[in-house]
């Protein structure tokens, strides 16, 4: 259970808090079961007064996920670092950065996320609701230099993954309307215009450039927040937050690379 009530002994900590005298930081750490059983721990962040939320774990392959939802852009990026396969010339680790819209249900707001509160850190949780999977054709690079006109975090979040960094044209075009340097964008090759380029998984050959394919599970969000009613002395009910729902969300990103050799992963999905 998840409550966002703040007990009466601490409520003198809030008074710094909201002048930011100390960091206005919330940290949340919650078991949780991945696709294939595993548990892993979600370390939750909330910075309220920068109004942004991040969320790390590690998967079982030793996969570091990263996910921001920035509100004061309306920008949500997803990192991943990926250990990378050595004997087949691999570096240490590949990283990669996918930069989308953010909707307004995805995960609850960061002034909430940081009131929340875990009243059993031991137990394993999965999410109430499922909201199945996206597939997002993520077909232009976003210039690593440029990128903080779309969100000021993009710069530590994506710094290794800085030839990495991809969106979607639909995304481009909105914020294109908001004044956003089209320069930024770099526009990839796709099958439609050149039918040579195939999916990596079916491509033989390491250095022939390709589709690559990544899918990515975030397994508990806290999407929505709960109400209760109560009644008061006069009879007259009224409503008030007492908690969160969880959701489980995943995506499948689909993007060009120059060689195969930079989505080895595919060849096992």
């Amino acid at each position: 259970m998840f409550s966002l009530a703040v007990p009466r002994n601490v409520l003198w900590l809030l008074v710094p808090l909201f002048g930011c005298w100390l960091p206005c930081l919330s940290d949340l750490k919650v078991l949780v079961r991945l696709e294939d059983g595993q548990v892993t721990e979600e370390n939750i962040q909330a910075d309220s007064e920068k109004d942004y939320i991040t969320l790390e774990f590690k998967k079982t392959d030793g996969t570091f996920v990263t996910y921001l939802a920035d509100f004061k852009q309306d920008v949500k990026i997803f990192r991943v670092l990926i250990l990378g396969e050595l004997e087949r010339g691999q570096s240490q680790f590949q990283a990669l950065c996918f930069i989308t819209r953010l909707h307004s249900n995805e995960i609850i707001p960061s002034e909430s996320m940081s009131k929340l509160r875990q009243k059993n850190p031991h137990a394993v949780r999965q999410a109430e609701e499922t909201r199945g999977t996206d597939t997002i054709q993520m077909d232009v690079a976003v210039n690593f230099t440029k990128g903080v006109q779309l969100s000021p975090h993009i710069h530590n979040i994506c710094a290794e993954a800085k030839e990495a960094i991809y969106t979607r044209q639909e995304d481009v075009r909105l914020w294109l309307e908001r004044g956003i340097d089209a320069s930024m964008f770099e526009v990839l090759p796709q099958p439609s215009s050149l039918p040579s380029l195939h999916p990596c998984k079916v491509c033989n050959q390491d250095w022939k450039p390709c589709i690559c394919s990544y899918h990515l599970g975030l397994e508990w969000v806290p999407c929505s927040l709960k109400y209760c009613k109560n009644r008061d002395s006069s009879g007259k009910m009224s409503s008030y937050r007492c908690g969160i729902r969880s959701c489980q969300k995943a995506y499948n990103f689909h993007f060009y690379v120059t060689q195969k050799q930079l989505c080895l992963w595919d060849e096992e999905t």
